[in-house]
């Protein structure tokens, strides 16, 4: 049997994170796939530069109306549905937005979504973006605009989901929402991590870390307000909407980094993990690919008990978990890990089963079977 076309389809290409880093493994697997997206920022993605990316007609946008993107899913949904993907005989969408939307033109093309969760704000968080959207002065139009608009683009994701051929969750807590809101069955395949960036540090320094998009979901004023009230030194990197108030509320001991969230970079990032005390992680995340990291520096997580936490944190072994997202709930669980003694090693050893090498022996052997 000939080798398969296969196009790797990305909902957009604009700020780095864990997701694109599951686009990067994909190409690692499919290095002949082609990559098509809606918008792409070259400066903002530096890793993806040399590589074969395909954009949508958004990209031919004038950039200031380009960069509000976000603001217009169903311009996004209309443009995925716009692309010619009728030379590949394999679609793997990345996808927790609209890149499902992509259309199949025969009946033997086969499309394999690699879900990173079913869209957030219709689906599973809706009351949590509606109460704070996270897009600052604008958080007004963007309340008055989701009762109206959001009916129909749920309709319009449920109905993409049910031509999805194969569905692959990041997470047992994804793989339960694809049940729920599609009625699709799928399998778990969790996000590659690159263990041997790491090199834990047997003597750990006193500090801990924080990391990522500073938004109203990620909670990372929770870990701000723990380290504050214990006096304990936390480095916290990333900047978003929540910035300036994370700023004004923390005490002496917590230090910031980046004024961007691309400007924690990896060298800075891993350099700050590999000696850490824990990582602190408040957030309800659909995976969290930095705990997997956290654990393959040998730092111990303090993560909030639920979404992929679960899957990554054996609580009291490889770090502690907390059931209320409370400043009381994480300062004791704080003080819990204290006095706990963990090792780098075997930490870093737990991290290997979300090794890249797993993830993509693992993708293979689902397009291998779709074929």
């Amino acid at each position: 049997m000939s080798k398969p076309n296969i196009a790797i389809v990305h909902d957009w290409l604009t700020t780095m994170g864990g997701a694109e880093n599951v686009v990067l493994a994909m190409h690692e697997a499919f290095p002949d796939a082609q990559i098509y997206t809606s918008v792409y920022d070259k400066s903002a993605v530096p890793a993806f530069a040399g590589l074969d990316i395909r954009t949508t007609w958004l990209q031919k946008l004038p950039k200031p109306i380009r960069n509000l993107h976000k603001f217009f899913p169903i311009l996004r949904i209309k443009a995925f549905r716009d692309l010619d993907l009728s030379d590949f005989d394999i679609i793997l969408s990345s996808s927790s937005a609209e890149s499902k939307q992509v259309q199949k033109t025969r009946n033997n093309q086969v499309h394999i979504c690699y879900c990173h969760t079913p869209i957030r704000y219709y689906w599973s968080h809706y009351s949590e973006y509606k109460k704070d959207p996270g897009f600052g002065k604008l958080n007004w139009l963007i309340r008055l605009l989701m009762p109206i608009t959001i009916p129909s683009l749920k309709k319009a994701d449920y109905k993409a989901a049910q031509k999805v051929d194969v569905f692959i969750a990041n997470s047992e807590e994804v793989k339960n929402r694809i049940k729920k809101y599609y009625g699709k069955n799928s399998t778990v395949i969790h996000p590659p991590v690159d263990v041997n960036r790491f090199t834990p540090s047997i003597k750990r320094a006193n500090y801990y870390v924080a990391l990522g998009r500073q938004v109203p979901y990620k909670r990372i004023d929770l870990a701000v307000r723990a380290a504050t009230e214990l006096d304990m030194p936390l480095k916290v990197f990333g900047n978003g909407s929540e910035h300036q108030k994370l700023v004004e509320m923390a005490g002496p001991s917590v230090q910031f980094y980046g004024d961007r969230f691309s400007d924690a970079s990896d060298e800075a990032v891993t350099e700050a993990l590999n000696s850490a005390k824990g990582y602190i992680f408040p957030a309800e995340e659909d995976f969290g690919i930095v705990q997997a990291e956290a654990l393959a520096s040998g730092t111990p997580v303090i993560a909030y008990a639920k979404g992929g936490a679960l899957d990554i944190v054996d609580d009291g072994e490889s770090g502690i978990l907390f059931k209320h997202q409370t400043l009381e709930s994480l300062t004791d669980a704080i003080q819990k890990a204290e006095s706990k003694k963990f090792l780098a090693g075997t930490l870093n050893r737990k991290a290997k089963r979300f090794d890249k090498s797993l993830f993509i022996t693992k993708i293979r052997k689902v397009i291998e079977n779709s074929l």
